[in-house]
This record gives C-alpha cells, sequence and structure tokens, in this order.
C-alpha cells in the first residue's frame, strides 16, 4: 500500500525566481518549470564526470491549471494556485547527487495531472526500456536510457500494475525536430492516492579489470545500453523507438544482451529480447518478412538473413538465461522458422538461396517511372546492394543458426534433430568457402548469382562475418585479412573513427538498386558517383564489431586496436547520432565525414561494443 508523504509548506517560498529552478551535480542536471510540475531540462552523465548536455526536452506544453513552485534546499514543491493550505502538493521532486525522487499525492479537489518527459528526437534519441504490456506501457522497474549520457533507473512504491506510459514518432521532417519520444509517468489517483518513484542514475556494462580507470573505455561504459531501443508501436527492440523492427537484427540485441549484466531487480537485457521473439513467435512481422508492409510489391521475399537472426537470438537467449522452460513451450515454433531456412535451400547444395537471381542488370531503379524491369529489394540487411541467389552474408549466419539450433536439440534431449541441424551446417561449411572465395582477389565475394558470375566488391562485413563464426580455416582467414586490411590503405581510408565502409570499391550500377546519388547511386555505369556514400562504400558503426573480432580471433590485436579505438573515442564523442547541417544523419558518413544516414541513431553500430570482451 501506498504511503502518504508528509510535506512541510513554507507559503513564503511559493514565488521563486526561475533562475533557482536548477539542480546540478556530476551526474545530472535539471531544471523544473516554474509554473507547473515538469522538467524544462534534463542532461546526465551516468559516469558521474560532469559531462552533461545538451538538454533534449521539449518545452512542457501548457497546463490548463496553475501551480506555485516553492524550493526548500533541493526538493522543489508543487500546489495547485487554487489548493486550501492544508492541501498537500500535487508534486514534489527531490534531487541528490545521482538520485531524483518523484512523489505525488492526490486530491479531489485538484487531483494531480501525470509527469510526461517529452524528449526531440533529433537532439537525443532517448528509449525507454523494460517489459512492456499490451498498450505499449512499460511496467516498472525499468530504465530511461539516453544515448551517449546515461540511464535512469526507475523504481515505484506504488502497485506493481504501475507502468510507464511510452509513445513515439518519426515524421522524416529534418531541422523541423517534431519527431518525439514520450514517457509518462503516472500520478497518484484515488486508487493510488500516493505514489512516489525513485529514478537513480545508472551506468550498466560489464565489469572488465582495469577499463573504470582508463578514460578510453568511456565510450564503452556510458553507451553499452545504446543498442537496445524500444518501439512502443511494435512492443519490440526496433532500430530506434521511433523506427522499423528488423527480424534479421535481433541477433545483434541478443549478442549484446547475452553479455550485460541485470539492468535492474527481476529485470535482464535478454528478457526484452524474449519479449521480441515472443512477439515474433506470436505472428508479428518485422522487415524482412513478407508482409511487413502491406501491400509493398518492393518485398515478395523473407530475406536470406531474416530466420538466421531470429534462430540465433533464440539460441542466444536460451543460452544466456537457461530458460529451458521458454524452450520447450516454443521449440515448434523454432523448428517452424529452421524449416523455412531449410526451403531455402532450393538445389540441395547446403546453401540457402534468395529467388531473384542478383544478376547484373536484373534490379531496376527503385525510382525510375515506369515500365521498370524490376523493382524488388535485394536479398538482405545490405538491400540497396544487388544481393540475390547465393548470399555468402545470409549463408554465413545460416550456418551459425544451424548450430545454435543443434545445441537447442540437445538441451531438449532430441537427439534427431541435432544431428539433422549439425548436418546441415556441416553441409553448408563443406562449400561455402569454394563457393565464395575469389582467388583474384584473395577475399569472398558477396553473391554468385544465377549467372554463376560471383559478385565482389572488397565486403569487409561478409568476409569478417565469415571468420568470427568460424567459416574460414586460420591460415585462409589471415590471408583474407591481409588483402582486406592492404586494401583499406590502398584505398585511402583512415577514418576509422567513422566506423568501416561495407565494401573498397565502388559498386557497379548493374548491382545497386538505388539510382540517386545521395543514397550511393549515379549515372556512371563503374559506381563511382555514388561511391563512399549510403551503402556504395558508406562508412559505418554497423558490422565493424565483426572485423573487429575477427582480427582478436586471429590474433592480431594491434589491427584490432587500431580499429577499435577510435571508435571508442567517436562512441564518447557523441559521433554516431544526431544530424548533420545537411539534414541527413551520422549513422552514415562519406569517407571526409560529411552525413548520410537517415536514422538519427542506428543501434546495429553499436554492437562494436562487443569487441571489447574480446580483447
Amino acid at each position: 500500500m501506498a504511503i502518504l508523504i508528509l510535506l512541510v509548506f513554507n507559503p513564503a517560498l511559493a514565488q521563486t525566481p526561475v533562475s533557482t529552478l536548477k539542480y546540478r551535480s556530476d551526474f545530472l542536471d535539471v531544471e523544473v518549470s516554474p509554473d507547473q510540475p515538469a522538467f524544462g531540462s534534463l542532461a546526465l552523465d551516468s559516469l558521474g564526470k560532469n559531462k552533461l548536455g545538451p538538454n533534449p526536452l521539449r518545452p512542457p506544453e501548457p497546463s490548463e491549471k496553475s501551480y506555485l513552485v516553492a524550493r526548500q534546499g533541493s526538493k522543489f514543491i508543487y500546489r495547485a494556485r487554487s489548493a486550501s493550505p492544508g492541501e498537500f502538493p500535487a508534486w514534489t521532486f527531490e534531487f541528490s547527487d545521482r538520485r531524483i525522487r518523484l512523489r505525488s499525492v492526490y486530491s479531489a479537489l485538484n487531483p494531480p495531472a501525470p509527469l510526461t518527459l517529452n524528449f526531440n528526437t533529433h537532439l537525443n534519441h532517448a528509449t525507454l526500456l523494460g517489459l512492456m504490456n499490451d498498450d505499449g506501457s512499460v511496467r516498472l522497474p525499468s530504465l530511461v536510457h539516453l544515448p551517449d549520457q546515461g540511464t535512469l533507473r526507475i523504481t515505484s512504491s506504488g502497485p506493481k500494475e504501475i507502468a510507464l506510459g511510452y509513445d513515439a514518432q518519426r515524421f522524416h521532417k529534418p531541422h523541423q525536430g517534431d519527431d518525439y519520444v514520450k514517457i509518462t509517468f503516472p500520478a497518484a489517483s484515488a486508487a493510488t492516492p500516493a505514489l512516489e518513484y525513485t529514478v537513480d542514475v545508472v551506468a550498466i556494462y560489464p565489469e572488465l579489470p582495469g577499463i573504470d580507470q582508463d578514460a578510453r573505455f568511456d565510450g564503452f561504459r556510458r553507451d553499452w545500453l545504446n543498442i537496445f531501443q524500444l518501439s512502443p508501436h511494435y512492443r519490440a527492440l526496433a532500430n530506434n523507438a521511433a523506427s522499423d523492427v528488423c527480424a534479421f537484427t535481433l541477433f545483434e540485441y541478443s549478442a549484446v544482451a547475452k553479455r550485460t549484466p541485470p539492468l535492474a531487480p527481476g529485470l535482464t537485457a535478454l528478457d526484452m529480447v524474449r519479449q521480441t521473439l515472443d512477439r515474433y513467435l506470436g505472428g508479428m512481422k518485422g522487415y524482412g518478412i513478407v508482409g511487413y508492409v502491406p501491400n509493398d510489391f518492393t518485398n515478395p521475399y523473407d530475406y536470406t538473413d531474416t530466420y538466421p537472426s531470429l534462430l540465433i537470438a533464440a539460441s542466444d537467449y536460451v543460452e544466456g538465461s537457461n530458460d529451458e522452460r521458454w524452450l520447450r513451450k516454443n521449440y515448434a515454433g523454432l523448428k517452424t522458422w529452421a524449416a523455412k531456412l531449410v526451403a531455402m535451400d532450393r538445389d540441395d547444395d547446403g546453401l540457402i538461396e534468395y529467388p531473384e537471381s542478383g544478376n547484373s542488370g536484373s534490379w531496376a531503379h527503385k525510382m525510375m517511372p515506369p515500365p521498370w524491369h524490376f523493382s524488388k529489394h535485394a536479398a538482405n540487411w545490405w538491400d540497396d546492394i544487388g544481393f540475390g541467389h547465393k548470399d555468402a552474408y545470409g549463408n554465413a549466419l545460416a550456418y551459425h543458426a544451424w548450430l545454435g539450433m543443434a545445441n537447442l536439440a540437445r538441451k531438449l534431449n532430441l537427439p534427431q534433430d541435432a544431428t539433422l541441424y549439425t548436418l546441415r551446417a556441416e553441409k553448408l561449411r563443406s562449400v561455402y568457402f569454394k563457393t565464395f572465395y575469389n582467388p583474384s582477389t584473395g577475399v569472398l565475394g558477396g553473391w554468385r548469382s544465377a549467372d554463376g558470375v560471383l559478385h565482389d566488391y572488397y565486403f569487409t562485413f561478409v568476409n569478417s562475418v565469415a571468420i568470427t563464426y568460424g567459416l574460414v580455416p586460420e591460415k585462409q582467414a589471415n590471408l583474407i585479412m591481409d588483402c582486406l586490411l592492404a586494401k583499406i590503405e590502398e584505398a585511402g581510408y583512415t577514418h576509422f573513427e567513422f566506423g568501416l565502409p561495407g565494401n573498397l570499391i565502388p559498386i557497379r550500377r548493374d548491382d545497386y538498386l538505388e539510382p540517386r546519388r545521395e543514397w550511393g547511386g549515379g549515372d556512371k555505369e563503374d559506381g563511382s558517383e555514388g561511391f563512399q556514400i549510403y551503402e556504395n562504400g558508406g562508412a559505418s558503426a554497423c558490422y565493424v564489431y565483426f572485423t573487429i573480432q575477427a582480427l582478436y580471433q586471429l590474433g592480431r590485436h594491434k589491427e584490432a586496436d587500431a580499429i577499435l579505438f577510435p571508435m571508442l573515442r567517436a562512441f564518447e564523442d557523441r559521433g554516431f547520432q544526431g544530424y548533420g547541417p545537411n539534414g541527413r544523419t551520422y549513422d552514415w558518413r562519406d569517407w571526409d565525414g560529411t552525413a548520410y544516414g537517415y536514422e538519427g541513431l542506428l543501434v546495429d553500430g553499436y554492437m562494436t561494443l562487443l569487441a571489447v570482451l574480446s580483447r
């Protein structure tokens, strides 16, 4: 039962000047509103290094009711202007070094309004993390996470059914700043006459000896949770709170969740992976699954990386949580996904195939007027690159997924299933290298199209994923990395603080789906006009984890560190979030640093932080 909180109120303090409505410590910088219970600003530093700002909150909406505010030390007390002298304050905010207490007391004459934090996502892509209800609200305990700033852990003295309201929206209007994430704290009510929230500044990351005193790892410690963003509309992990849910990225989140310490009593990052898996098992469509966008003829097939990603995430969840009960309940659903993956091996050679040929010239530009030749997306996450037929990236994930499914079957004492999935993995591995290796470049190509051509653009992510997941013998893996690193040097790419290009030479126009130069396309047949932009060789933190991890696995620590530490510095400097002067965002850049992204925050890139654990 909630407990009423007695407050001493001095009417002489009611007209506190605005300039005194601030509180600051090394962890918090806040300002409260002068005329209603609301925050005017809020900035965090989870590491307590006084790195505070910018303030991402929008100004509070005008209140229908007028309030008086009083200050007593670090306590701010709000009473309705019409309240009687003996009436309890509607809200009280109390601040200390790394804690905020929010107290609400109900009055039938002046019922308090909820407290809403309205974040401008052009300034910070805040998110609310926790277990969600069907209406999109989030149960307590939960976390408010501000990427590149820090984390607030929220608990409450109220009934267990108390949940925070949660909403997010984006409108794709650069510079207008009308995108938002809203988090709402319910006020006390007749049913719950007194309610208190405790809001603690916390830093959650895997403990590693020595890093707390090493400023080079501040970006790792501050940003470890950046990869987790919950969509209130889909009730699942997403690109960011206001963006798409992508089935083919869940394996990235699960890999980090498996190594994440508990978020709060009774709440883990793996819990959010589980609730996302439950949504997909329950029939939710995500990007990469046919039907995600109704009547979208550009996505007629499931992507090659969709079911591998979902199966890897399920394996990570069970391995990290030991939740055998969940596995038994959902194993039939996982087998259905596995069966879809088996069906993708249309010629029974062990490799999965995308239904479209991947032949050069078979992709019409999506923005061309009719009659176009082709308008479908390509096979995987890199959907503006013409991956088709036998896709080296999708097959690398499929191999990892088969091994995971074999482990899950063994946990349930299902030897026949375990043998089946192990054989699928071995069959894929036995043909993978010879199918995709290009002896003329010394690296793996991206896809082998139906006409037999190997399409090789020195893909950093394809080669690194294959090495990380064990598809390339160590000797050949070292030779491949030699070639990739030499090509990076030859190409003149030096700005590792921007991440890595996905490919190191231009993708020819006939193998690229997007015609506009600002998205990596262009009129030149050799693809050079759009090179270094977006998926045509643009720099991003996305998938860089695998290159660094592959180098660490091969014992090449100096080369791995040469990429990792500039990126850690960039994470600490908020280098992958926000908008550039051109209205594009920093999740993608050209090689000079110009912004060419569009998400504002694309969480995939923060998987890079996982590589720190391999040093």
